[in-house]
């Protein structure tokens, strides 16, 4: 540095060799640097980052200094330890002779420490003073020779070498200078008495005291001493204690009496007053107390300070009137209040922190330090609140804080963490610092919906593109991780995928019909809804939705039997003349494609030629005589059956049916002219042509009876041997069942032997059977009835006709 050129010779080379065994204690993990005391702001004091063996680049400007003052700092460019401010070892450390300044470098990046210890060289830069320019002795002319008269110390701030090393006293026959090293380290001049004083021939004796350093240029210093000759005095002060201890705490107001110190002289006069004052005090202990001259009252002026001074060492004399003296020493010991609260810093922080980080993640670097002593400087250490964290201890009361466990933050997203440090003084001091640590997403949870599976209700014929549901996922994560999107898993329904049928709005879960649903083609759709968020990668999850499609009464009635003749032509019901009260006419079957409440049928007659004689079951359709036949009834009557489902609005259809009645064909044909009333004037010619026609059909249907009843024998011959086989029950025919939308309805079982329509064009003669089954009939039963059900129609209309096969109803 530019003060190089102040050091001596001699401490270079001390220099030298203490630079030498500096780098040895690096290599073993510790840093030493020195550097002269008097420095300059700025100048160098070490290569930090080779001997820490980094980069200069990788070395931040961070010194934690333990002590009051920041003593160095580095250099940001070189990356090299400097000087932060002038250097004053003696400011630094008054009462040592060896000054070595501690403190650590932290690595912020990878959160180290590094002891590094500055040793400071102290130069001869202070000359040995007195705090008097001069001193005045009075000693009796019959003081004995060889009397020692203590000196006051000469003080030096220089350690070392460039301490006070030596006095020396002005030539003079009558005094000579004796140093006595004493045992507390300072050597203590005396002034010894060589031969007798004569107050007639010299009264004041005039010396010279110098006091002298070992530095190299030596400095010196002077002190004069008056030494005046008086008349006898031959009782000298003496105190009552050679030496005093008191003990005060650091807290005490100031100017309290801490001491009375008390000499005796027996002379009398002048001889025997005593007056006190301070010998050898330092000068800042100087400036602490106050020795009052007359009473030896000591007071303090000033605050004590334990962290300063545990003991302050005091000493005073007592002189009388005739110079005689006498001296004491004053230990005075500063007991430790618990007056300094433990000092929380925080070093380096991390403000966030990803939720996934393992435990044991270091949050902050913390150090804690407390100025008292004993109990009122050991300090305990707390994080408020059942909180994830603890802190660790490393060196030099450095702590860190990391983390218990790993953090959620679906959780707690942050924490307001409070480090409090507490001393065991009593009372306790504590103090606090906070630190605000903030926990980071990461997309750890997939979308969540709040049911395991969902179910919608959308009537059939509905508006396409309408509203039929709505799905929400939560997402506990934050930002674009709780960001959901909808979508449907591709599948097919009946071989069209379900985008054909559905759509889903991808940012609100809202599904649209994409087309009119028809309960009676499909009744449910079964569809996967995803939701996913936008994390990386991303997360989704899946729910299952049952789109049913409720029934509408959109179908009206559909009436199986009777059927509506395809030529035109209107059928005809028999009922012979014998018929009595509730003998089944016919039945009226009608099936509706709805469902439910909307395929409940109710069968009722709206209109008949008879009221009265004809009734509808209610339920059933069954059409049966409400009384007996009398001669006096028509032979024809027409019915209107009206069938109607229960929904709402309901639906209904209607058919006409028309009853003939007659107990044997040739009194159908006598009476044929009967069925048609007519008010044409070619009725009769129309009469005559039905009974030729009627005539015709008979003889066809006899020869068509003959032919029917063999073939039915051979038929009941060969099941009757199949029945024996089997001995089971014979085979209902599938015509007998009708189905609709996935319901068969059983028909009941009709055998009709003749039929006879008529209308303007055509007549045909219907001959049913007397009984009839409601359930299924068995071969025996069948072949008794094979004579009745061997013709099934006859068919006849101007000279055409038409033998056919009977319909299933």
């Amino acid at each position: 540095s530019g003060d190089s050129a102040k050091l001596p010779g001699c401490s270079g080379l001390a220099l030298l060799c203490l630079l030498g065994e500096l780098l040895l204690g690096a290599r073993a993990g510790k840093i030493h640097n020195s550097v002269p005391e008097e420095t300059d702001k700025g100048s160098f004091v070490g290569h930090i980052a080779k001997d820490l063996g980094l980069q200069p680049q990788e070395l931040t400007e961070r010194i934690v200094f333990r002590g009051k003052t920041q003593v160095f700092a580095l250099n940001p460019r070189s990356s090299s330890l400097v000087t932060a401010g002038r250097i004053d070892q003696e400011e630094l450390y008054a009462q040592s002779a060896w000054c070595m300044v501690n403190f650590n470098i932290l690595l912020e990046d990878k959160m180290e420490l590094f002891p590094v210890k500055v040793e400071i060289i102290d130069i001869n830069g202070n000359t040995p003073q007195f705090q008097l320019e001069e001193l005045e002795v009075k000693m009796n002319e019959i003081t004995t020779v060889g009397t020692r008269i203590p000196l006051p110390f000469g003080q030096d701030l220089d350690v070392g070498m460039n301490s006070l090393q030596s006095y020396q006293l002005s030539p003079n026959p009558q005094f000579s200078l004796d140093v006595q090293q004493g045992a507390d380290g300072p050597q203590h001049p005396e002034m010894v008495l060589q031969s007798c004083l004569d107050r007639e021939e010299e009264t004041v004796h005039h010396l010279l005291l110098t006091p002298s350093d070992g530095g190299d240029p030596v400095r010196s210093g002077t002190l004069r001493i008056h030494v005046q000759v008086v008349d006898v005095n031959d009782n000298p002060p003496a105190f009552t204690r050679a030496q005093y201890h008191i003990s005060v705490p650091e807290n005490v107001t100031l100017g309290t009496r801490l001491l009375v110190a008390n000499a005796t002289d027996p002379d009398e006069g002048a001889n025997g007053e005593v007056t006190y004052s301070f010998h050898n005090i330092d000068h800042k202990v100087a400036k602490i107390f106050q020795l009052d001259s007359y009473s030896g009252e000591i007071l303090n002026k000033e605050p004590l300070d334990f962290e300063e001074y545990k003991i302050y060492p005091v000493k005073i004399q007592a002189q009388d009137g005739a110079g005689l003296m006498a001296r004491a020493k004053v230990l005075v010991k500063v007991l430790d209040v618990n007056d300094n609260a433990p000092e929380v810093t925080i070093t380096s922080v991390t403000t966030a922190i990803l939720e996934n980080f393992p435990p044991g993640t270091i949050i902050a670097l913390i150090n804690v330090h407390d100025q008292d002593s004993g109990d009122n400087g050991h300090t305990t250490h707390s994080i408020s609140g059942n909180l994830p964290f603890q802190l660790e201890k490393l060196v030099d009361n450095y702590y860190r804080l990391v983390t218990e466990r790993t953090l959620d933050r679906e959780f707690t997203s942050g924490y307001n963490i409070t480090v409090t440090a507490a001393d065991e003084g009593t009372p306790s001091l504590s103090s606090e610092t906070h630190i605000s640590l903030l926990v980071a997403d990461i997309n750890d949870n997939p979308p969540a919906f709040p049911h395991a599976s969902y179910s919608a209700y959308i009537p059939e014929n509905n508006l396409r593109g309408a509203s039929i549901f709505s799905v929400t996922a939560h997402d506990p994560d934050s930002e674009d991780n709780a960001q959901v999107t909808y979508s449907l898993a591709e599948e097919t329904i009946q071989g069209a995928p379900v985008s054909s049928y559905v759509s889903i709005n991808s940012d609100t879960g809202v599904l649209y019909a994409l087309r009119s649903f028809d309960f009676e083609q499909f009744r449910d759709l079964q569809l996967w809804v995803t939701a996913k968020d936008s994390g990386d990668p991303p997360l989704s999850s899946n729910v299952s939705l049952s789109l049913l499609v409720l029934d509408q009464n959109d179908n009206a009635p559909e009436i199986l039997y009777p059927a509506f003749p395809t030529d035109g032509s209107r059928g005809l019901e028999l009922a012979p003349r014998s018929a009595e009260p509730g003998y089944l006419v016919t039945k009226v079957v009608a099936v509706d494609r709805d469902s439910g409440q909307n395929a409940w049928l109710s069968y009722r007659l709206l209109k008949a030629t008879e009221p009265g004689l004809f009734a509808v079951g209610v339920h059933t359709g069954e059409v049966r005589t409400t009384r007996s036949l009398q001669d006096r009834d028509a032979l024809k009557h027409s019915l209107v059956v009206a069938v109607q489902d229960h929904g709402q609005p309901p639906l209904s259809s209607t058919v006409t049916l028309t009853v003939a009645v007659a107990d044997s064909i040739p009194e159908i044909l006598a009476d044929l002219s009967s069925l048609e009333p007519s008010h044409d004037p070619d009725a009769s010619d129309l009469t005559l042509y039905l009974v030729v026609a009627v005539a015709a059909v008979s003889c066809v249907f006899f020869a068509f009876v003959i032919v029917l009843l063999a073939l039915r024998v051979r038929r009941w011959h060969t099941s009757r041997q199949l029945r024996n086989a089997s001995g089971g029950v014979a085979t209902v025919p599938a015509m007998n069942f009708v189905g609709v939308d996935g319901v068969r309805a059983f028909l009941q079982t009709y055998s009709h032997e003749v039929c006879l329509t008529t209308d303007s064009r055509k007549s045909h003669l219907i001959f049913p059977q007397p009984n009839y089954a409601d359930t299924l009939i068995s071969q025996e039963s069948y072949e008794k009835k094979d004579f009745l059900s061997a013709s099934q129609s006859l068919l006849e209309g101007k000279g055409e006709e038409t033998v056919s096969q009977p319909l299933p109803p």
